[in-house]
């Protein structure tokens, strides 16, 4: 249902859109318009047959399916504007093209609110239910129970919970009791249930069309952090939990990441580096002798080196390797203290996101001695390295930027760039890059 009512809303978004612009329908089914409306929902095809982001069962929030949804939407607009840029189709309007995705967003935000909302109040008032059945009294049955018992949107009923199964056969009270009360789905935990009767339970549900799924006792293995971010793989048939595992390990979200990257350093630099390059480089060469590329060698992906491109902030000296800016660095040059108060001597750095050693959101990558100083003091520094690093990251949006001269100001800064590797999500990405602007415009106290 919701996939239908996407590409309905899409539609509508699209003509209305066009409507608000031209004022008339006319010209609207031929080419060519009728192109960029084809392509328009080929694209939404694609990215729904990609990233199945109908795949929704009862307990996922309401926020999760919002976010992934405009996930899909941004995807989509860059996806569109790629078209667009490479294409050379310049014809198109651009806000019609606006105009069309902002409709498309907010339209879609309210359908998934409206649907999820009255699919929930019917189900707390008892429609659609499961009735759910519990085996096992240990700490995960009991939070199992507590949260189907705190969110009856859900829609699921826990008619009875048995602290064990003692019995040999399924031939009992249990049998009975979840044929007389119609019980939809039976829950088994692990250590609760000898591997004879689970048999004998599966076996059952199999006759019944009674699903018996199992609760692992991992709860009690691992801490609560862990438990959130930790998913089962399957080697065969032998479910194994992976808990150091991350949002990026996953194709998709790496695919969505680089997928990003490419469009907007594409855009930065055909839009902002192409007329930028030569005032800054003239600059550059005015005030100081020397390159106007400064490169130095820094860590990333894995803990692997690449060579990080910037304009060069300073006089040509021996240091530089070593030795970070501080306050009225006298290495500094006049336009070199512009640049980087201003962040523009990073611009360079899009180029590395182009190659693929960096990405536009990540933590930022230091200079490898830099690295090796800081890698035994701190717990978990080189977690870091498990995404690509960033032109800008979560550390700089909140306000840590420039030199980090305390090992207190390092540490703040590796606790949150772990923070992001743990829970790195496409919004955040790019609730940092506006963040990062912000902060830009206002405070410039750490830029040196």
């Amino acid at each position: 249902m919701f996939s239908i009512g996407d590409f309905f809303i899409l539609n509508v978004s699209f003509v209305l859109a066009y409507l608000l612009k031209f004022d008339t329908l006319e010209g609207l089914g031929i080419p060519p318009y009728l192109w960029l409306w084809l392509t328009t929902n080929g694209f939404l095809l694609l990215l729904t047959i990609i990233f199945k982001p109908y795949n929704i069962d009862r307990t996922t929030r309401l926020g999760k399916v919002l976010k992934r949804q405009y996930a899909i939407v941004i995807i989509h607009l860059l996806l569109i504007t790629a078209f667009w840029v490479f294409s050379k189709a310049y014809y198109y309007s651009r806000i019609q093209l606006l105009l069309t995705f902002a409709l498309f967003l907010v339209l879609v935000s309210v359908w998934r609110l409206v649907f999820v909302y009255t699919l929930g109040i019917l189900r707390a008032k008892g429609y659609n239910l499961r009735k759910v059945v519990i085996i096992g009294n240990d700490r995960s049955s009991k939070r199992l129970i507590s949260h189907f018992r705190s969110h009856p949107e859900y829609g699921y009923h826990v008619n009875q919970a048995f602290d064990s199964t003692d019995s040999s056969s399924v031939d009992g009270d249990l049998q009975n009791y979840i044929l007389q009360n119609e019980i939809d789905e039976l829950y088994c935990c692990l250590s609760s249930v000898a591997s004879d009767y689970l048999k004998q339970l599966v076996d059952f549900g199999h006759e019944h069309r009674v699903k018996v799924k199992l609760i692992g006792n991992f709860q009690s293995l691992l801490p609560d952090s862990l438990l959130e971010t930790s998913r089962p793989e399957w080697y065969g048939l032998t479910p194994v939990i992976n808990v150091t595992s991350i949002p990026l390990d996953n194709w998709r979200n790496r695919f969505i990441k680089r997928l990003f990257d490419m469009v907007f350093a594409l855009l930065v630099i055909v839009c902002v580096f192409t007329w930028l390059l030569p005032v800054i480089a003239l600059a550059i060469k005015i005030t100081s002798k020397g390159p106007v590329f400064f490169r130095q060698k820094r860590t990333g992906l894995n803990g692997q080196d690449f060579m990080c491109w910037k304009f060069r902030t300073m006089h040509v000296n021996n240091d530089s390797e070593v030795k970070q800016a501080t306050k009225r660095d006298p290495r500094v040059t006049p336009i070199g203290s512009f640049l980087r108060k201003t962040s523009l001597d990073e611009i360079p750095q899009f180029f590395n996101v182009l190659i693929g050693n960096m990405s536009v959101v990540g933590p930022r990558p230091h200079p490898v001695q830099l690295n090796e100083q800081y890698s035994s003091q701190i717990h978990k520094f080189n977690h870091r390295h498990s995404v690509k690093p960033g032109i800008t990251g979560l550390a700089q949006a909140k306000g840590y930027r420039g030199e980090t001269a305390t090992f207190d100001k390092m540490n703040n800064r590796v606790r949150l760039d772990r923070l992001y590797v743990e829970r790195w999500l496409f919004i955040l990405d790019i609730k940092i890059i506006f963040l990062t602007i912000w902060s830009l415009m206002r405070d410039q106290e750490n830029a040196y």
